[in-house]
This record gives structure tokens, sequence and C-alpha cells, in this order.
């Protein structure tokens, strides 16, 4: 038998070994690291994957809407339809960095038999609602597939937060959606002190020379309500904010619903956790909106460093600092330092930035420790 025969594998060794004798260890070195990823690729690849890869897109297959999920139980909408359905064995096993497979606006392809559904496969998404999950250090997926964030705060009762507010902005963006500003609760501005009352009406100053809808609502006086429900029409809309702020009462007020609401926590005026799942509901104008639990903090999912002062817009009139990598805190010849002091950046839109480039930093000396 001839050589050109006998297959490769059985020549391996004989390969490598006159591989070793290449006059360049160099290339050789990168040839073995090359040729050793390849092999390891090979195994990379499992059944899950190739059979999910595979999936075929057929006719017995059901385009759906994911409305809720609350634990096993996933509710799916297709022609009109609610369907209880259940995910693919091998979806479940996927192993990502998402501590979520499944969201609240996934389009799936399901399969139905007697009224009971499985989820087969998940369309790719065109934008992603998410924050940190900080006990597994994984991607929280709120809700996708959405056109706008109505990021829901309130004037007071809980305590107005232009920070987190900020936060979310910053993940909108990230995740390809249009931030909106909705501030509940406006009945309560008359109560403020003076000095809460401008920093608020300077925020409002600020953000709306920025660029950013603000929309001041009370769905107590039912004040604004209408151009809520004009905002929202033929768009996939997500509530999202601060506990007790009011987002399922708004729903409520502008559509009609009967969605789960609290009261506030008179020690605290701090929300309690009502609302324990997103929920989309479907707009009988046109559009559908979502409502989702409210939250504490908010960490924005795989933000670098060198990446947040990009979301902060009006940073980049101000270029040409003394250093490249400058991060614009105690680096001297810093023009967004100079910026701030003849006040063409706002001080409170500044030390957002500056909260968060040290929290980035501290989580990263952490990580380093982990």
């Amino acid at each position: 038998m001839s050589k050109n025969k006998i297959s490769s594998s059985k020549f391996d060794k004989y390969l490598q070994e006159e591989e070793f004798f290449l006059k360049d260890k160099k290339k050789y070195r990168k040839q073995r690291k090359q040729k050793s990823k390849l092999d390891r690729s090979k195994y990379k690849k499992t059944d899950l994957q190739k059979q999910k890869k595979v999936l075929p897109k057929t006719n017995h297959f059901k385009k759906g809407l994911v409305l809720s999920i609350f634990g096993e139980e996933i509710n799916v909408r297709f022609n009109k339809k609610h369907f209880r359905c259940s995910l693919r064995g091998l979806l479940k096993k996927e192993k990502t960095k998402n501590k979520n497979i499944l969201a609240v606006g996934d389009r799936v392809f399901i399969t139905i038999k007697n009224d009971q559904g499985v989820i087969e496969d998940i369309e790719p998404r065109v934008s992603i609602l998410s924050r940190t999950d900080e006990k597994r250090k994984k991607q929280s997926i709120i809700a996708v597939n959405i056109d706008q964030v109505l990021i829901t705060s309130s004037i007071d009762q809980p305590r107005f937060k232009p920070f987190l507010i900020d936060r979310y902005i910053i993940a909108t963006h990230k995740g390809n959606m249009h931030p909106i500003i909705l501030i509940n609760k406006i009945d309560l501005l008359k109560k403020l002190k003076l000095k809460e009352k401008q920093k608020f009406q300077n925020f409002i100053k600020i953000y709306k020379k920025l660029g950013y809808k603000i929309l001041a609502l009370s769905f107590k006086e039912k004040v604004g309500l209408n151009s809520l429900l004009k905002v929202m029409k033929n768009k996939t809309s997500v509530f999202s904010g601060q506990s007790g702020t009011g987002k399922s009462s708004l729903i409520n007020a502008v559509l009609h619903t009967k969605l789960k609401t609290g009261s506030l926590i008179k020690k605290t005026y701090k929300g309690a956790h009502i609302t324990t799942k997103s929920e989309l509901v479907e707009i009988k104008t046109g559009g559908f909106c979502i409502d989702t639990p409210g939250i504490k903090s908010f960490g924005i999912w795989d933000l670098k460093i060198e990446d947040i002062k990009d979301y902060f817009f009006e940073f980049k009139k101000f270029k040409n600092c003394k250093y490249e990598n400058c991060l614009h805190l105690e680096e001297p010849n810093c023009k967004i330092k100079e910026a701030l002091d003849k006040k063409k950046i706002s001080s409170l839109r500044f030390d957002s930035y500056r909260s968060l480039i040290k929290e980035a930093i501290d989580k990263k000396r952490t990580s380093n420790y982990e």
C-alpha cells in the first residue's frame, strides 16, 4: 500500500517529529498552538450545539411571543391564543453568560400538542434590557425586542435618584433601545422643600437640553396620562425603575388593566416588591408594554471603564486631553474638567459619570483578587 493511501492520522506523530526540527522555532510554536486549538475545537462542539445548529424551521413549528415567565411555566401567545409552554431540553442545558435563557418579549418557535407547547428555538434578539446579577456574576435579562424603555422614577416617595436614571439610560443605549424618562407622582412637587424643588427643576433643564424626552405624570391626579399613551402607541415599551415609583399603577391607569399594586413602607417611603415577574401586555390601540419588577440598585452588564465616557454624549465636544486614556478624574490638562469648571458640563452629570468610573475601577480591582 502506498503512503498516499494510508490515513494521515497514522502519520501524525511522525509529522510532529519532523515539525520539531523546523529552523524557525517561533514559527513552529505558533503552528503547534494553532493546531492544538483546532484539535480542541472539535470537542467544543457538543452534541447539544450540533443538534441546535441543524434544528429546522419546519412548517409544524409555530412562531410565538413570550408574554410572561414564572418558574418553569412560560406563557406564549400564538395566533391570538395563549399556550403554556416548557423549554426544549437542549435549550435548558445551554451554558451561557446569561442568568436566564429566555425573557419576556422573546420570539420563539414552538410545537403544540394537546394545548401544551414546547419552545424549540429562540429567534435572534434585536434589543436587550439587562442588568448584572451580582451574586452569580451573570447577565440578568429583563426584557428583549423592545423599542423604548420608559425609565420610571418618582419626584418623591421614594426619593428621586438622577444617578439611577443615568444607569438606565446607559443600559438602554447599550441594548439598542430608546430611553424616555417618566417622573411620576408630580403632585408631590408642591410638598417638596425649596432646595429639592430647585434640584428637580435643574435636572429637567439639563436632560431636556441633552435631548431626552421627559414626561411629568401623576396617576393619582390623572396628569400626563394621554401623553404617556401617545408615546406607547404602536411601540413595544418596557416600564423599568425603582420599586414604589408606580410602574404598575401607571399601566393600570393608561390601559385599564388590573396589575397588582402595593403601598409604600411608611418608615422609609420605599416600595415593596409587589411585581415579582415581568409581564407583556397588549395595547388595544397598537403595540405592547412590559411591566417589570422594581429594583433597588442597577448594575450595568459588561460596562468597560474606557467605554463609560462614550455614553455621556456632551463630553464628545471636549477632546484633546493631555493623555489619550484620560479618565477625567485627577489627570492634569483634562479638557472635561476644564469644561466642568467653566460650567459647560453640568456637575450633576459629571458626578454621575465619576461614580460609575469609581465603581468600575473597584470592581476590576476586586475581580483581580478573586
